[in-house]
């Protein structure tokens, strides 16, 4: 991550309860990275990196210790701590979030984004439930054979 100067710093609220419930270690890590992260912006330490296959590209992650991650939004030069916890749950976390401004009132905010997965079921048809081929017509089949002489 190249070096910015860091303008505003915010800590969300998501941030502020998410730290809340890690244990006082990990609480340390976390609030010791968001305290490098804030004084120098790209901290080798923190091996920040910028979150792929995600909605939102401005969100990156900072590493707080071997599990925990900070995740962050930076927009040019403010940075927006948004949530920490375990490895994982940070990348779920972030997928299902993207920041917007709001149509009316103009103001920056976060949305989850919620995705539905229907499972469609396809009917298969079996060989047995197709009805029988109609066989070939025979218009002439009630006439008798000196009815069929008559024809001309």
């Amino acid at each position: 991550m190249p070096f910015f100067a860091i303008e505003l710093f915010i800590l969300d609220d998501n941030f502020q309860s998410s730290l809340e419930k890690l244990n006082g270690d990990e609480q340390k890590a976390a609030k010791l990275a968001a305290f490098d992260l804030q004084i120098n912006p790209a901290p080798p330490i923190l091996q920040c990196h910028r979150l792929d296959n995600i909605k939102d590209k401005n969100f990156w992650s900072a590493r707080a210790s071997r599990d925990i991650r900070l995740i962050f939004h930076r927009v040019e030069s403010s940075v927006l701590l948004c949530y920490v916890d375990h490895h994982d749950s940070t990348y779920d976390w972030a997928s299902r979030r993207k920041i917007e401004t709001h149509p009316v009132l103009r103001a920056a905010q976060m949305v989850e984004i919620r995705e539905t997965v229907r499972k469609i079921q396809i009917p298969l048809h079996s060989v047995a439930e197709t009805a029988p081929a109609p066989g070939p017509k025979r218009p002439f089949a009630a006439l008798t054979a000196a009815d069929l002489r008559g024809i001309r």
